[in-house]
């Protein structure tokens, strides 16, 4: 586990949480986990997610979300741009995810948002991570 990379620990803990059909996982609270966080829950990947106020962190609680068969939702999520090589793109070069079925979070200057809304909004950026 990489300490200096919350995002990559942020999604291993979602990775195992799910493959081990676990209610919820704990992840240090963070605006960029939030953000993360929050196009998951609205796009229908986590069930949702809340904030506990523990010290000396705030720690974010998500909610897996799993089908009728407990089977995850979530079948695949990977870093993109890590510390050691940050992934950039521009508006045309915007990945699509297994052919528009998963999705890319980029972190435009606009904030963090979904590559079809990248696309729509017409900017790039970093590319954090891609959930199918």
């Amino acid at each position: 586990m990489s300490a200096n990379d919350p995002i990559a620990d942020m999604l291993t803990r979602i990775r195992n949480g799910s493959a081990v059909r676990h209610r919820y996982v704990l992840v240090p609270s963070s605006k960029m986990a939030l953000a993360i966080a929050r196009i998951l829950a609205k796009e229908g990947f986590i069930e949702n997610y809340d904030v506990t106020q523990d010290q000396p962190q705030a720690m974010l609680r998500i909610w897996l979300r799993y089908t009728d068969k407990r089977e995850p939702v979530v079948t695949g999520l990977e870093r993109v741009s890590k510390p050691g090589r940050r992934v950039y793109v521009q508006k045309g070069e915007i990945p699509w995810v297994r052919s528009g079925i998963g999705l890319a979070v980029l972190s435009t200057s606009r904030g963090v948002m979904t590559d079809r809304e990248a696309r729509r909004l017409g900017v790039g950026g970093e590319v954090i991570c891609r959930v199918w």
